[in-house]
């Protein structure tokens, strides 16, 4: 890449100030930007501990009421306070945009459709990672939500599962979306587990505490394992997203009722998570709806631990070719009883290849070759006409290389610097 071909700006709109999977990702993009010497400037809703660390990695933020499609648009109230929000968010957003002047805007996310429309009308390029899968809502919905997309120079994606959603409602994004497996970097020295499992079994979920991911279900499968005599407790690192501190209460009511108190841990949300996966033996990843990826599942095998997931969407892309993970029916709390049993009755086996397994996850999901082809992606959106461009070492017109649209981009960009 030369330096004439570099953006000077780049305007990343996200959805929150948290750091969870996607926010961790959107991190190694940033850093990816500032290496190659972009200017990058971060659109976020609200403050959070995100922010510190986009600072702490060398980007700007900025704070912007920004709408964000959520199932709570389809109640009445909820819609009302969506529209309000677009209209703000439409001031908002362009006097954000008038203030950075990009040269690309990257949203790094389905649910912020403004922020491509705020674009495209002040002809900027727009890159959309998309890190959501949701097949199983109603094809009208997921239609909505892609709609936007056909507006985007190109279309990231964190795995095949989440591409083929994408472009089940419009095929022709298909061939103009990129799979970019997501970076996660493990311990620097993960520890083996335990070599005998002379105690309770130590189980442990990481995540988002939510019905989606299927807590509930980790918890009925503690009590069921625990029914047959086994010794076992279960440590839940994570929180509940803000207004849904219902389904926390709806945990704990469920762990008093199972008589698990004593066997429960909650350790509420943690930015280090590797202690919490070094002190266990197993990790659960018992989502019920479909996800676009599953980073968890690879932090367990980066953290050397044996896996129990849910055998569905990019959960499967996520545990693919590992040894030391089993896959269970989604939402089945006896087949992830079975599956710790399993694991248990031959641990030494199992161990062992969690150890090896670890050294697989490393290279697939390395942060250089996910800051490359961000990189890359972006040149690519700002200057369409550039050759040579490749993600991940595949050349542009093959399978997994964004066939960008240059004609979203002719023209000059009114809020662009160079027009201002």
């Amino acid at each position: 890449m030369t330096a004439r071909h570099r953006p000077t700006t780049v305007l990343i709109a996200h959805p929150g100030a948290e750091l969870y999977g996607s926010d961790l990702v959107m991190l190694e993009s940033v850093s990816a930007l500032v290496e190659s010497g972009s200017t990058v400037t971060v659109a976020l809703p609200g403050d959070g501990p995100l922010v510190a660390e986009l600072e702490r990695r060398g980007a700007t933020t900025v704070f912007c009421r920004t709408p964000v499609l959520r199932k709570s648009i389809l109640r009445p109230a909820g819609a009302a306070a969506f529209l309000r929000d677009t209209v703000a968010g439409a001031l908002a957003g362009v006097g954000v945009l008038l203030r950075t002047r990009p040269d690309v805007v990257y949203v790094n996310t389905v649910t912020l459709p403004l922020w491509v429309l705020l674009a495209r009308l002040g002809r900027l390029p727009v890159i959309a990672h998309i890190h959501e899968a949701e097949r199983n809502a109603p094809g009208l919905i997921r239609r909505a939500l892609a709609t936007p997309l056909l507006l985007c120079a190109s279309v990231i994606t964190n795995s095949d599962h989440c591409r083929d959603v994408v472009s089940e409602s419009f095929p022709a994004l298909h061939r103009r979306t990129t799979v970019v497996a997501n970076p996660i970097a493990g311990p620097q020295h993960p520890e083996p587990a335990r070599a005998a499992l002379t105690d309770r079994v130590r189980l442990v979920y990481v995540g988002r505490l939510s019905e989606r991911k299927g807590v509930d279900v980790a918890v009925r499968a503690l009590a069921r394992y625990r029914s047959s005599g086994h010794a076992a407790e279960l440590h839940l690192v994570g929180d509940v997203f803000p207004g849904y501190e219902w389904y926390l209460t709806r945990l704990h009511q469920l762990v008093h009722a199972e008589g698990l108190d004593d066997c429960v841990h909650f350790h509420g949300y943690q930015r280090n998570v590797w202690p919490f996966l070094a002190a266990s033996d197993i990790l659960l990843v018992p989502s019920v709806l479909e996800e676009g990826f599953g980073n968890t599942a690879v932090e367990g095998t980066l953290a050397a631990r044996p896996v129990v997931v849910s055998d569905t969407s990019g959960l499967r892309e996520a545990s693919a070719g590992f040894a030391s993970t089993l896959r269970v029916p989604p939402g089945d709390s006896s087949a992830i009883a079975d599956a710790v049993s399993r694991i248990v009755r031959d641990w030494p086996h199992e161990r062992l290849a969690a150890v090896t397994d670890q050294f697989l996850a490393r290279d697939r999901h390395a942060l250089a070759g996910y800051r490359s082809a961000i990189r890359d992606a972006v040149n690519h959106a700002q200057h369409p006409a550039a050759a040579g461009f490749t993600v991940s070492g595949r050349p542009a017109g093959s399978a997994h290389v964004t066939v960008l649209a240059s004609s979203l981009n002719e023209g000059k960009a009114p809020w662009n610097r160079s027009t201002i």
